[in-house]
Order: structure tokens, then C-alpha cells, then sequence
């Protein structure tokens, strides 16, 4: 008996140790220090977290604007000279110009022979020659000899008001006939003409009193005063959230007025961040 007894107490005391658990206090030990540490990395990484957040917020606004200004730049170069012509309804501010497409060189004198059709401005005509490369052409553009102004106070010399512009009707490869006869009322000193498609109007209506949109308008009616916005014809959204935009025309700043200059600026605010954009863009107001 006392053998047996022996023997199970030696053999009691070689067994392994049981194993403990987790305890409450530990978990909460363990919360709290983790905790701690996720406060303290997140005190080092919130500030260049929020600065690559706002930079790349910036960086967005700024391509939005510098996108819809290069546009507009793009489009006014390619303006009727002396078309150009801004207004402002209310709150919405809009640039207007008249769309060419291209241009050439007319016929004043009929040939040594006799032959051809001169562009006479004392009488109406209903054709008259291209000296040169004809220009493309297609139903619904104009022909506008020597656009002096876009003021629809002053009727002549006016692309607006129509006295020196008349519907395309065909061509032949030397020859360009008017949907009417017409008595254009001056004649170009370098015998130019320009081909008109249509109307383009760009509208901008900021915040926080409008919408903080910019439209482009084209394709609309050609009338004498400036519309806002536009009847008619197609529109696009180039922008949102404008909080602010100017256009400026000063037709004649050039030594002898045959250059414009349009300024344009565009606020653009999302989200406490703000971009604001100022361009110049150079037209040509020789007719």
C-alpha cells in the first residue's frame, strides 16, 4: 500500500502544468496600449495624408480650369475679327464671337480678257472669283467681306447686323455663288473673305448666387444684339462650382488696333479649396 501510494505521488508530480487563459485585465491592458499607439501614428500620419488629399484636390480644380480656358483661348482664335463682343445679365457674364472656318482672296477686276467675276461693292453681286485655294465650304456657312465692328449700335460694317454678310450657296472650284444677290457695303483693302459657321457664346454663371456653371453655346441664330443666353442651336458644360469669372474685351490694343486681347479669369472652389486662373488671349482684328 504504502508502495503504491509512493509511486503515484511520484508520478503526480512529473505531470505537465495546465495552461492558463487570457485574462480581462490583460485584454485590457492590451486594448488600451494598442490604442495608444494607433493615436500617436495617427497624430504622424494624419497632416501628410490631409496635405496629399488637398494637393490632389488642387491639382484636380486646376486642370478643370486650365482645361475649360484653353478652350475658350482655342475658340477665340479662330473669331471673325472685330466679332468679338461680352455682356453681362444679372448675374451671368457672357462672351459672344462669330466662328470662321477659313477665308481667302476675291476677284476686284476681271481679267486682261475681260472674263470673270469681280467682287464689285458698287452693285449687287450674286458671284465672284477665288484667287487662290478655294476654301472649304458647306450649307449654312456665310461670306463676310470686311467686318469693322460687332457694336450693334453701328448697322454697317456689321457681321451681326448682316449688311456685309450672305448665305453660301455653292462653288465651283473658282467660283463661290450667294444664296442672294448682294451690294456688300466696303470692300477689303487685301481683298479678303471669311467664311462664317456659325455663333459661339460662352456663359458663366458663379457662385454662390448662380448655378457655378460654364456653358458653351453653338449653332444658334446670328442676331444683332448679343443674346443670354442663346435661343436654340446645341450646349455643353465645361465646368462646375465656379465661384467666380470675368470676360474682357479691349479690341484695340495693338499700335494700330489690329490686335485685340480678351481676359479671362475663372475662380473654380470645391471643398474649402480654391483655384483662380487669369489668361490673355491675342486676336487678330484685321479684316
Amino acid at each position: 500500500m504504502r508502495r503504491e501510494s509512493s509511486h503515484e505521488s511520484r508520478v503526480t508530480s512529473h505531470r505537465a502544468p495546465r495552461a492558463r487563459g487570457v485574462t480581462l485585465v490583460e485584454m485590457i491592458v492590451v486594448i488600451a496600449i494598442t490604442g495608444i499607439v494607433a493615436a500617436a501614428i495617427a497624430i504622424f500620419v494624419r497632416s501628410p495624408v490631409e496635405g496629399y488629399v488637398d494637393a490632389a484636390r488642387r491639382a484636380e480644380l486646376t486642370d478643370i480650369a486650365d482645361t475649360a480656358l484653353r478652350r475658350i483661348t482655342r475658340d477665340l482664335r479662330t473669331a471673325l475679327p472685330n466679332s468679338i463682343r461680352t455682356t453681362t445679365s444679372g448675374n451671368v457674364r457672357y462672351i459672344e464671337y462669330l466662328q470662321t472656318k477659313g477665308g481667302g482672296r476675291y476677284r476686284a477686276d476681271k481679267d486682261s480678257g475681260g472674263a470673270g467675276f469681280p467682287l464689285d461693292v458698287t452693285a449687287a453681286i450674286s458671284d465672284f472669283d477665288v484667287i487662290g485655294t478655294m476654301p472649304a465650304l458647306a450649307s449654312g456657312d456665310s461670306i463676310v467681306i470686311y467686318n469693322l465692328t460687332a457694336d450693334s449700335a453701328v448697322p454697317t460694317g456689321n457681321a451681326y447686323a448682316g449688311d456685309n454678310r450672305e448665305a453660301y450657296s455653292s462653288n465651283t472650284a473658282t467660283t463661290i455663288t450667294l444664296g442672294a444677290a448682294k451690294q456688300f457695303p466696303f470692300a477689303s483693302p487685301g481683298k479678303r473673305f471669311q467664311v462664317v459657321q456659325y455663333p459661339v457664346t460662352y456663359s458663366c454663371d458663379p457662385l454662390p448666387l448662380g448655378t457655378g456653371q460654364l456653358r458653351r453655346y453653338w449653332g444658334y441664330s446670328i442676331a444683332a444684339v448679343q443674346p443670354t443666353p442663346p435661343a436654340g442651336g446645341s450646349n455643353a458644360l465645361l465646368a462646375t462650382n465656379v465661384s467666380d469669372c470675368s470676360f474682357s474685351y479691349d479690341p484695340a490694343t495693338g499700335a494700330s488696333g489690329r490686335t485685340g486681347v480678351v481676359a479671362l479669369i475663372l475662380q473654380i472652389e470645391q471643398s474649402g479649396e480654391k483655384v483662380r486662373l487669369f489668361q490673355q488671349v491675342h486676336v487678330s482684328n484685321v479684316p
